[in-house]
Protein backbone atom coordinates (compact mmCIF):
# COMPACT_ATOMS: atom_id res chain seq x y z
CA UNK A 1 0.00 0.00 0.00
CA UNK A 2 1.75 3.14 -1.04
CA UNK A 3 1.67 5.66 1.98
CA UNK A 4 0.42 9.44 0.86
CA UNK A 5 2.72 10.39 3.62
CA UNK A 6 5.95 11.76 3.20
CA UNK A 7 8.86 9.32 3.27
CA UNK A 8 10.56 10.41 6.09
CA UNK A 9 8.47 11.25 9.29
CA UNK A 10 5.47 13.24 8.64
CA UNK A 11 4.13 17.01 8.68
CA UNK A 12 4.07 18.74 11.28
CA UNK A 13 4.89 14.86 13.63
CA UNK A 14 8.41 14.71 13.23
CA UNK A 15 11.08 13.95 15.66
CA UNK A 16 13.83 16.10 14.80
CA UNK A 17 17.68 16.18 16.47
CA UNK A 18 19.32 19.43 16.72
CA UNK A 19 21.59 20.52 13.71
CA UNK A 20 24.85 18.70 13.77
CA UNK A 21 23.79 16.39 16.51
CA UNK A 22 24.33 12.78 16.02
CA UNK A 23 21.48 10.06 16.28
CA UNK A 24 22.05 7.43 19.05
CA UNK A 25 18.79 5.61 17.39
CA UNK A 26 16.64 5.37 14.53
CA UNK A 27 12.96 4.05 14.73
CA UNK A 28 11.19 2.50 12.03
CA UNK A 29 7.69 2.47 12.21
CA UNK A 30 5.15 -0.02 10.16
CA UNK A 31 1.35 0.11 11.27
CA UNK A 32 1.93 -0.37 14.87
CA UNK A 33 5.12 -2.55 14.56
CA UNK A 34 7.96 -0.42 15.87
CA UNK A 35 11.59 -1.63 15.31
CA UNK A 36 14.24 0.32 17.08
CA UNK A 37 17.92 0.43 15.67
CA UNK A 38 21.37 2.04 17.72
CA UNK A 39 23.15 3.30 15.06
CA UNK A 40 26.39 1.61 14.69
CA UNK A 41 29.99 2.71 13.70
CA UNK A 42 30.36 0.65 11.24
CA UNK A 43 27.39 2.38 9.54
CA UNK A 44 30.04 5.64 9.35
CA UNK A 45 32.62 5.55 6.41
CA UNK A 46 35.48 7.89 6.23
CA UNK A 47 35.68 9.65 2.49
CA UNK A 48 37.87 12.48 0.65
CA UNK A 49 36.38 15.50 0.02
CA UNK A 50 37.45 18.49 -2.27
CA UNK A 51 36.23 22.08 -2.66
CA UNK A 52 37.29 25.02 -4.71
CA UNK A 53 36.89 28.35 -2.73
CA UNK A 54 34.65 26.59 -0.72
CA UNK A 55 32.54 24.53 -3.02
CA UNK A 56 32.51 21.02 -3.40
CA UNK A 57 34.22 19.69 -7.13
CA UNK A 58 35.52 16.67 -8.40
CA UNK A 59 39.43 15.90 -7.72
CA UNK A 60 41.30 16.45 -10.45
CA UNK A 61 43.55 13.85 -11.97
CA UNK A 62 46.33 16.03 -12.49
CA UNK A 63 46.43 16.39 -8.79
CA UNK A 64 47.50 12.87 -7.80
CA UNK A 65 51.12 11.52 -8.40
CA UNK A 66 52.50 7.59 -7.73
CA UNK A 67 48.45 6.41 -6.51
CA UNK A 68 47.75 7.56 -3.02
CA UNK A 69 50.28 10.26 -2.83
CA UNK A 70 48.52 13.41 -2.74
CA UNK A 71 50.93 17.03 -3.23
CA UNK A 72 49.85 20.16 -1.83
CA UNK A 73 47.17 21.70 -4.16
CA UNK A 74 46.57 24.42 -5.91
CA UNK A 75 45.77 27.73 -4.19
CA UNK A 76 41.47 27.86 -3.81
CA UNK A 77 41.29 23.92 -3.45
CA UNK A 78 41.24 22.05 -0.08
CA UNK A 79 41.52 18.22 0.79
CA UNK A 80 39.58 17.19 3.70
CA UNK A 81 37.85 13.83 5.22
CA UNK A 82 34.37 13.84 6.16
CA UNK A 83 32.10 10.71 7.97
CA UNK A 84 30.00 9.27 5.14
CA UNK A 85 27.31 6.50 5.43
CA UNK A 86 28.38 2.80 4.61
CA UNK A 87 25.19 1.57 2.71
CA UNK A 88 25.80 -2.02 2.74
CA UNK A 89 26.13 -1.91 6.97
CA UNK A 90 23.44 -0.59 6.74
CA UNK A 91 22.03 -3.02 4.45
CA UNK A 92 23.49 -5.57 6.67
CA UNK A 93 21.46 -4.22 10.36
CA UNK A 94 18.40 -3.65 8.42
CA UNK A 95 18.19 -7.10 7.17
CA UNK A 96 19.30 -9.07 10.39
CA UNK A 97 17.43 -7.11 12.81
CA UNK A 98 14.00 -5.81 11.05
CA UNK A 99 13.52 -8.24 7.57
CA UNK A 100 14.71 -11.69 9.27
CA UNK A 101 11.63 -11.55 11.37
CA UNK A 102 9.18 -9.17 9.71
CA UNK A 103 9.50 -10.71 6.45
CA UNK A 104 7.20 -13.14 5.07
CA UNK A 105 6.11 -15.38 2.39
CA UNK A 106 2.23 -15.28 1.05
CA UNK A 107 0.07 -18.07 1.96
CA UNK A 108 -2.56 -19.56 -0.10
CA UNK A 109 -5.69 -20.84 1.02
CA UNK A 110 -9.48 -22.61 -0.41
CA UNK A 111 -12.18 -21.26 1.13
CA UNK A 112 -15.55 -23.47 0.94
CA UNK A 113 -18.85 -22.65 2.28
CA UNK A 114 -22.11 -24.54 1.06
CA UNK A 115 -24.54 -25.23 3.21
CA UNK A 116 -22.38 -25.88 5.54
CA UNK A 117 -19.59 -24.02 8.19
CA UNK A 118 -17.14 -22.48 5.74
CA UNK A 119 -14.04 -23.96 6.18
CA UNK A 120 -10.32 -22.74 5.54
CA UNK A 121 -7.71 -24.89 3.42
CA UNK A 122 -4.52 -22.99 4.49
CA UNK A 123 -3.93 -19.49 5.50
CA UNK A 124 -4.54 -16.59 3.69
CA UNK A 125 -1.61 -15.27 5.03
CA UNK A 126 -0.64 -11.70 2.92
CA UNK A 127 3.28 -11.77 2.27
CA UNK A 128 5.73 -8.73 3.28
CA UNK A 129 8.89 -7.53 2.65
CA UNK A 130 11.35 -4.51 3.70
CA UNK A 131 12.53 -2.87 0.72
CA UNK A 132 16.04 -2.73 1.73
CA UNK A 133 17.22 -0.60 -0.70
CA UNK A 134 14.72 2.13 -0.12
CA UNK A 135 14.76 1.47 3.57
CA UNK A 136 18.60 2.31 3.15
CA UNK A 137 18.39 5.86 1.50
CA UNK A 138 15.83 6.78 4.32
CA UNK A 139 18.24 6.15 6.78
CA UNK A 140 21.02 7.81 5.10
CA UNK A 141 19.19 10.81 4.57
CA UNK A 142 17.49 10.61 8.17
CA UNK A 143 21.18 10.89 9.08
CA UNK A 144 22.19 13.42 7.33
CA UNK A 145 18.98 15.42 8.35
CA UNK A 146 18.28 15.08 11.54
CA UNK A 147 15.38 12.88 11.82
CA UNK A 148 14.99 10.15 13.96
CA UNK A 149 12.01 8.41 12.84
CA UNK A 150 11.45 6.48 9.86
CA UNK A 151 8.45 4.88 7.78
CA UNK A 152 9.34 1.64 6.90
CA UNK A 153 9.08 0.91 2.94
CA UNK A 154 7.24 -2.61 2.94
CA UNK A 155 6.12 -4.44 -0.12
CA UNK A 156 3.16 -5.94 0.23
CA UNK A 157 1.58 -9.21 -2.04
CA UNK A 158 -1.49 -10.87 -1.59
CA UNK A 159 -1.73 -14.82 -1.04
CA UNK A 160 -2.87 -16.94 -3.47
CA UNK A 161 -7.00 -17.58 -2.85
CA UNK A 162 -9.53 -20.04 -4.37
CA UNK A 163 -13.12 -18.85 -2.93
CA UNK A 164 -15.30 -22.18 -3.85
CA UNK A 165 -18.76 -20.81 -3.11
CA UNK A 166 -20.55 -18.51 -5.22
CA UNK A 167 -22.51 -16.88 -2.77
CA UNK A 168 -19.01 -15.84 -1.02
CA UNK A 169 -18.14 -14.39 -4.09
CA UNK A 170 -21.62 -12.76 -4.82
CA UNK A 171 -21.35 -10.90 -1.25
CA UNK A 172 -17.53 -9.59 -2.39
CA UNK A 173 -15.39 -11.86 -1.08
CA UNK A 174 -12.20 -11.88 -3.37
CA UNK A 175 -9.01 -10.34 -1.67
CA UNK A 176 -7.29 -9.80 2.01
CA UNK A 177 -8.08 -6.46 2.90
CA UNK A 178 -6.65 -6.07 6.87
CA UNK A 179 -4.81 -7.90 8.99
CA UNK A 180 -4.53 -8.19 12.71
CA UNK A 181 -1.54 -9.04 14.26
CA UNK A 182 -0.11 -9.92 18.03
CA UNK A 183 2.00 -11.84 19.99
CA UNK A 184 1.54 -13.37 22.92
CA UNK A 185 5.22 -15.19 23.51
CA UNK A 186 5.84 -16.24 27.21
CA UNK A 187 2.18 -16.67 28.25
CA UNK A 188 1.25 -19.29 30.64
CA UNK A 189 -0.34 -22.45 29.12
CA UNK A 190 -4.27 -21.70 30.46
CA UNK A 191 -3.22 -18.25 28.88
CA UNK A 192 -2.39 -19.67 25.15
CA UNK A 193 -5.43 -21.80 25.97
CA UNK A 194 -7.62 -19.58 26.33
CA UNK A 195 -6.50 -17.35 23.51
CA UNK A 196 -6.68 -20.46 21.12
CA UNK A 197 -10.41 -20.93 22.55
CA UNK A 198 -11.37 -17.66 22.06
CA UNK A 199 -9.87 -16.77 17.75
CA UNK A 200 -11.20 -20.39 17.10
CA UNK A 201 -15.01 -18.28 18.17
CA UNK A 202 -14.23 -15.73 15.04
CA UNK A 203 -13.08 -18.12 12.52
CA UNK A 204 -15.46 -18.35 9.31
CA UNK A 205 -17.32 -15.05 10.53
CA UNK A 206 -19.26 -12.85 8.21
CA UNK A 207 -19.37 -9.22 8.75
CA UNK A 208 -22.17 -7.97 6.16
CA UNK A 209 -21.45 -4.52 4.37
CA UNK A 210 -22.54 -1.60 6.48
CA UNK A 211 -23.11 -3.88 9.20
CA UNK A 212 -22.17 -2.76 12.50
CA UNK A 213 -20.08 -5.34 14.10
CA UNK A 214 -19.87 -6.20 18.65
CA UNK A 215 -16.77 -8.37 19.45
CA UNK A 216 -18.61 -9.23 22.21
CA UNK A 217 -21.91 -11.28 20.80
CA UNK A 218 -19.80 -13.51 18.19
CA UNK A 219 -17.71 -14.12 21.44
CA UNK A 220 -20.47 -15.09 23.47
CA UNK A 221 -20.67 -16.54 27.37
CA UNK A 222 -16.82 -16.80 28.90
CA UNK A 223 -17.33 -19.65 31.23
CA UNK A 224 -15.87 -23.46 32.01
CA UNK A 225 -18.83 -24.79 29.66
CA UNK A 226 -17.85 -22.49 27.17
CA UNK A 227 -14.60 -24.78 26.78
CA UNK A 228 -12.03 -21.63 29.19
CA UNK A 229 -9.90 -21.81 31.97
CA UNK A 230 -9.15 -19.84 34.89
CA UNK A 231 -6.17 -17.14 34.20
CA UNK A 232 -5.12 -13.70 35.64
CA UNK A 233 -7.48 -11.51 34.99
CA UNK A 234 -7.97 -7.34 35.67
CA UNK A 235 -10.84 -6.65 38.37
CA UNK A 236 -10.90 -3.22 39.52
CA UNK A 237 -7.39 -2.91 41.27
CA UNK A 238 -6.79 -6.34 41.49
CA UNK A 239 -5.52 -8.90 38.89
CA UNK A 240 -7.17 -12.44 40.03
CA UNK A 241 -7.82 -15.90 38.21
CA UNK A 242 -11.33 -15.79 36.43
CA UNK A 243 -12.25 -18.37 33.08
CA UNK A 244 -11.28 -16.69 30.17
CA UNK A 245 -8.04 -15.13 31.57
CA UNK A 246 -5.65 -13.77 27.68
CA UNK A 247 -9.24 -12.86 25.76
CA UNK A 248 -7.98 -9.62 25.45
CA UNK A 249 -5.35 -10.86 23.37
CA UNK A 250 -7.79 -11.37 20.96
CA UNK A 251 -9.45 -8.61 21.42
CA UNK A 252 -6.43 -6.39 20.59
CA UNK A 253 -5.61 -9.02 17.32
CA UNK A 254 -9.17 -8.03 16.38
CA UNK A 255 -9.41 -4.55 16.96
CA UNK A 256 -5.33 -3.52 15.60
CA UNK A 257 -6.56 -5.22 12.04
CA UNK A 258 -9.92 -3.22 11.69
CA UNK A 259 -8.30 0.06 13.46
CA UNK A 260 -5.21 0.04 10.85
CA UNK A 261 -7.64 -0.75 7.61
CA UNK A 262 -9.42 2.54 8.71
CA UNK A 263 -13.15 0.99 9.62
CA UNK A 264 -14.78 3.38 11.54
CA UNK A 265 -14.46 2.69 15.36
CA UNK A 266 -17.75 2.99 17.67
CA UNK A 267 -16.21 1.67 21.01
CA UNK A 268 -12.98 0.24 22.18
CA UNK A 269 -11.03 0.96 25.20
CA UNK A 270 -7.86 0.90 26.50
CA UNK A 271 -6.59 -1.64 29.88
CA UNK A 272 -6.18 -0.13 32.69
CA UNK A 273 -2.89 -0.40 33.35
CA UNK A 274 -0.09 -1.18 31.09
CA UNK A 275 0.29 -3.98 30.04
CA UNK A 276 3.42 -5.35 27.86
CA UNK A 277 1.82 -8.49 25.74
CA UNK A 278 -0.08 -5.10 24.12
CA UNK A 279 3.11 -2.99 23.68
CA UNK A 280 2.92 -0.38 21.96
CA UNK A 281 1.26 1.19 24.38
CA UNK A 282 -2.14 2.80 22.69
CA UNK A 283 -2.60 -0.40 20.44
CA UNK A 284 -4.74 -2.82 22.48
CA UNK A 285 -8.55 -3.08 23.11
CA UNK A 286 -9.66 -4.37 26.36
CA UNK A 287 -13.11 -6.69 26.79
CA UNK A 288 -15.06 -8.28 29.67
CA UNK A 289 -18.98 -8.82 28.53
CA UNK A 290 -21.06 -7.64 28.39
CA UNK A 291 -19.74 -4.07 30.38
CA UNK A 292 -16.28 -3.56 27.55
CA UNK A 293 -16.76 -4.71 23.82
CA UNK A 294 -15.30 -3.50 20.64
CA UNK A 295 -17.49 -2.62 17.66
CA UNK A 296 -16.55 -1.44 13.93
CA UNK A 297 -18.67 -0.61 11.01
CA UNK A 298 -17.54 -2.32 7.55
CA UNK A 299 -18.13 0.37 5.51
CA UNK A 300 -15.92 -1.18 2.64
CA UNK A 301 -17.79 -2.06 -0.64
CA UNK A 302 -18.73 -5.67 -0.36
CA UNK A 303 -19.02 -8.34 3.61
CA UNK A 304 -15.83 -9.26 5.10
CA UNK A 305 -15.08 -12.78 6.05
CA UNK A 306 -12.75 -13.63 9.13
CA UNK A 307 -10.07 -16.09 9.63
CA UNK A 308 -8.16 -16.71 12.87
CA UNK A 309 -4.46 -18.31 12.84
CA UNK A 310 -1.70 -18.79 15.52
CA UNK A 311 1.62 -19.30 13.59
CA UNK A 312 4.77 -20.93 15.46
CA UNK A 313 6.05 -17.94 17.01
CA UNK A 314 2.83 -17.19 19.22
CA UNK A 315 1.74 -14.44 17.24
CA UNK A 316 -1.90 -14.14 16.37
CA UNK A 317 -3.80 -13.37 13.50
CA UNK A 318 -6.85 -11.60 12.43
CA UNK A 319 -7.44 -12.22 8.79
CA UNK A 320 -10.07 -10.34 6.63
CA UNK A 321 -11.13 -11.16 3.46
CA UNK A 322 -13.56 -8.95 1.56
CA UNK A 323 -12.97 -5.94 -1.28
CA UNK A 324 -10.90 -3.41 -0.96
CA UNK A 325 -11.10 0.16 -1.50
CA UNK A 326 -9.50 3.44 -1.80
CA UNK A 327 -8.63 4.29 1.38
CA UNK A 328 -5.26 4.97 2.29
CA UNK A 329 -4.38 4.42 6.21
CA UNK A 330 -1.30 5.38 8.53
CA UNK A 331 -1.76 4.78 11.61
CA UNK A 332 1.09 7.10 13.80
CA UNK A 333 2.26 6.66 17.18
CA UNK A 334 2.90 6.22 20.36
CA UNK A 335 3.19 10.34 21.47
CA UNK A 336 3.31 9.60 25.26
CA UNK A 337 3.87 11.82 28.21
CA UNK A 338 2.47 11.94 31.97
CA UNK A 339 5.02 9.36 32.78
CA UNK A 340 4.24 8.55 36.89
CA UNK A 341 5.91 6.08 39.02
CA UNK A 342 3.73 3.28 40.56
CA UNK A 343 2.45 4.07 43.90
CA UNK A 344 3.97 2.97 47.21
CA UNK A 345 3.41 -0.47 47.69
CA UNK A 346 -0.20 -2.04 49.08
CA UNK A 347 -1.40 -4.95 51.57
CA UNK A 348 -4.65 -6.01 52.07
CA UNK A 349 -5.83 -8.32 54.19
CA UNK A 350 -8.32 -11.14 53.39
CA UNK A 351 -10.69 -14.20 54.58
CA UNK A 352 -10.50 -14.96 51.26
CA UNK A 353 -7.47 -17.10 50.74
CA UNK A 354 -5.93 -19.27 53.98
CA UNK A 355 -5.07 -17.25 57.21
CA UNK A 356 -1.28 -17.18 57.23
CA UNK A 357 -0.62 -17.57 53.54
CA UNK A 358 -0.03 -14.35 51.01
CA UNK A 359 -1.24 -13.90 47.18
CA UNK A 360 -0.21 -11.27 45.09
CA UNK A 361 -2.70 -9.49 43.29
CA UNK A 362 -0.85 -6.66 41.50
CA UNK A 363 2.52 -5.92 40.11
CA UNK A 364 4.10 -2.38 39.95
CA UNK A 365 3.47 -0.30 37.14
CA UNK A 366 4.06 2.77 35.81
CA UNK A 367 1.41 5.11 34.28
CA UNK A 368 1.67 6.91 31.13
CA UNK A 369 -0.46 8.65 28.56
CA UNK A 370 -0.21 7.44 25.06
CA UNK A 371 -1.58 8.74 21.56
CA UNK A 372 -1.60 7.83 18.32
CA UNK A 373 -3.08 9.70 15.24
CA UNK A 374 -5.01 7.82 12.32
CA UNK A 375 -4.48 9.81 9.19
CA UNK A 376 -6.88 8.36 6.46
CA UNK A 377 -7.92 9.60 2.65
CA UNK A 378 -10.97 7.92 1.71
CA UNK A 379 -12.69 9.25 -1.75
CA UNK A 380 -9.92 11.52 -1.97
CA UNK A 381 -11.26 13.46 1.43
CA UNK A 382 -8.55 13.34 4.63
CA UNK A 383 -9.35 12.78 7.96
CA UNK A 384 -7.46 13.10 11.44
CA UNK A 385 -8.29 10.87 14.52
CA UNK A 386 -6.78 10.91 17.13
CA UNK A 387 -6.69 7.82 19.31
CA UNK A 388 -5.53 9.12 23.19
CA UNK A 389 -5.46 6.14 26.01
CA UNK A 390 -4.71 6.73 29.54
CA UNK A 391 -2.70 4.03 31.54
CA UNK A 392 -3.01 4.23 35.51
CA UNK A 393 0.39 3.68 37.59
CA UNK A 394 -0.18 0.43 40.04
CA UNK A 395 1.62 -0.38 43.16
CA UNK A 396 2.66 -4.02 44.31
CA UNK A 397 -0.25 -5.25 45.46
CA UNK A 398 -0.53 -8.35 47.87
CA UNK A 399 -2.74 -10.14 50.31
CA UNK A 400 -2.35 -11.72 53.19
CA UNK A 401 -5.00 -14.02 54.73
CA UNK A 402 -6.56 -13.48 58.27
CA UNK A 403 -9.29 -14.87 60.45
CA UNK A 404 -12.88 -13.47 60.65
CA UNK A 405 -11.90 -12.14 63.80
CA UNK A 406 -8.80 -10.64 62.96
CA UNK A 407 -8.22 -7.10 64.22
CA UNK A 408 -6.53 -6.40 60.89
CA UNK A 409 -9.64 -7.33 59.50
CA UNK A 410 -10.60 -3.73 58.36
CA UNK A 411 -12.77 -1.99 55.32
CA UNK A 412 -10.18 -1.54 52.35
CA UNK A 413 -11.06 1.12 49.90
CA UNK A 414 -10.17 -1.32 47.18
CA UNK A 415 -12.42 -3.66 48.04
CA UNK A 416 -15.35 -1.51 48.05
CA UNK A 417 -14.81 0.15 45.29
CA UNK A 418 -13.48 -2.35 42.88
CA UNK A 419 -16.63 -3.48 41.42
CA UNK A 420 -17.37 0.11 40.04
CA UNK A 421 -13.57 0.10 38.58
CA UNK A 422 -12.65 -1.51 35.11
CA UNK A 423 -11.87 -5.14 34.60
CA UNK A 424 -10.77 -6.28 31.48
CA UNK A 425 -9.51 -10.08 30.02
Amino acid sequence: MRSRLPLIGFVALLWFLPAGADAAALTYRYRHHLFTIAVGKEWQQPREEWTYHGKPVKVPAEFRVDGDRVPAPPAGYQRSEVIGWNRDAIRATLRRQIAATFDREAGSVTIRGGTGAITFDGVGMPGRRVDLERAVTLTVSALEEGVTDILLPVIETQPAITIEDHALIQQGIREVVSVGESDFSGSAKARRHNISVGLSKFSGTIVPQGATFSFNETLGPVNAATGYLKELVIMGDKTLPDYGGGLCQVGTTFYRGVWEYGFPILARRNHSYAVHYYSPQGTDATIYPPSADIKFVNDSPGALLIQTHIDDQDHAFFIYYGTRDDRVTEVIGPYTWGSSPPPPDKIEYTTEIPAGTTRKVGDRVPGIKALWWRLMTVGGKETEEAVTSVYEARPRFDQVGVEATSPLLIPSSSSTSSASMSSSR
